[in-house]
């Protein structure tokens, strides 16, 4: 029998309430359910703030991933307990947390010797977007980043691409490699018949400027709900 269900937050076991127990185990002894009620302090009739943060997860497929993905309807309308200053905490948290990875994907002398090391340095600044987004990379004759910027934005499936900005930024930066990434929202990665035409292009306009495209990732976050990648170098296509 679940006697803690039928208890409020505060009637619980000292040790066993989110705070309490961050307070005197740490942080890594929380469960990610326990970590969001703290963020929400508070559940509704019947349910502790636990109960509703595993409700919660529970919808996004224990995912904090696809949780990310959600917007303020999403969490307010399905989910009850949750009014809009709680979902505002929520996506706060998250964003914060993608941002400390792109913090630290952008320190100086980033070198990108591969595709995982590529995706480890872009995939924090657009995994979990809903719409596309097309970015490049910018590396000298060490592979060492000197500057990445986003190309365009787009929509659901597909955003426009212009090669002349791709290199025009390419010259000013006297970047000798480029690596270009874009992310797929429905967490498909196999390349479109148009991203491999796109991946065409840019790849013979680098030979007219001797700037070689070293690289193409699609990013995206699978069914399972794991970050993951597609590389046009690793399977043969540059």
């Amino acid at each position: 029998m679940n006697i803690k269900g039928n208890l409020k937050l505060k009637d619980w076991a000292l040790e066993d309430r989110p705070r309490e127990k961050l307070i005197a185990k740490g942080k890594k002894e929380l469960s990610n359910a326990e970590l969001i009620a703290i963020l929400i302090h508070s559940g509704n009739v019947g349910q502790s703030a636990v109960d509703v943060a595993k409700e919660l997860l529970n919808s996004a497929n224990n995912r904090l991933s696809f949780l990310s993905r959600m917007g303020i309807g999403d969490l307010t309308k399905n989910h009850k307990g949750i009014g809009e200053t709680k979902a505002i905490t929520i996506i706060a948290a998250l964003e914060l947390g993608y941002r400390m990875l792109a913090e630290n994907s952008s320190q100086e002398d980033v070198y990108l010797k591969d595709s995982n090391e590529t995706f480890g340095y872009i995939s924090p600044k657009i995994i979990d977007l809903p719409t596309e987004e097309f970015w490049a990379i910018y590396m000298n004759n060490r592979r060492k980043v000197v500057y990445q910027e986003r190309i365009s934005s787009g929509g659901f499936n597909a955003t426009s691409v212009d090669i002349r900005k791709i290199f025009s930024t390419a010259l000013e930066k006297n970047a000798l490699f480029i690596s270009v990434a874009h992310n797929h929202p429905t967490g498909h990665l196999n390349p479109s018949r148009e991203d491999k035409m796109l991946t065409t292009k840019i790849l013979e306009a680098g030979k007219v400027l001797n700037i070689p495209l070293v690289d193409h990732l699609i990013v995206g976050i699978s069914d399972n709900g794991i970050p993951s990648y597609y590389s046009f170098h690793d399977n043969g296509l540059l």
